[in-house]
């Protein structure tokens, strides 16, 4: 398990995602979800690939249902990507890892911009 992941609540999603001064990847997730199982070892790829620039951060939706809800997340895993507490980019289901590289280097050219 990757030191660089940021486990997030219902109570900390604002401070934690939404005021960050960096940009954010949210893996809504649950335990129980094969598909949320699978791209696990991917999200802790990328929270050390880019940990420094990149906040990887994970939302259990059984634990924190208050957030996925008020955000209209449906099916799970679902990946939001926030830059300046803006939703940049929502992926849902299994996505390969270059895909999401290919997602997070764009907003973090924009952060450069």
């Amino acid at each position: 398990m990757s030191d660089n992941i940021l486990y997030v609540s219902d109570a900390t999603y604002q401070q934690d995602v939404l005021q960050s001064d960096k940009p954010v990847l949210v893996d809504f997730w649950a335990p129980w979800c094969g598909p949320c199982r699978m791209i696990a070892p991917v999200i802790e790829q990328l929270a050390d690939e880019y940990a420094g620039r990149f906040v990887v951060a994970k939302v259990n939706t059984d634990d924190n249902p208050r957030t996925p809800g008020s955000l209209g997340i449906r099916g799970i895993p679902t990946m939001v990507l926030y830059l300046n507490g803006e939703e940049q980019e929502r992926l849902v289901g299994v996505r390969p890892k270059e895909e999401l590289k290919g997602k997070i280097e764009s907003i973090l050219a924009k952060v450069k911009a």
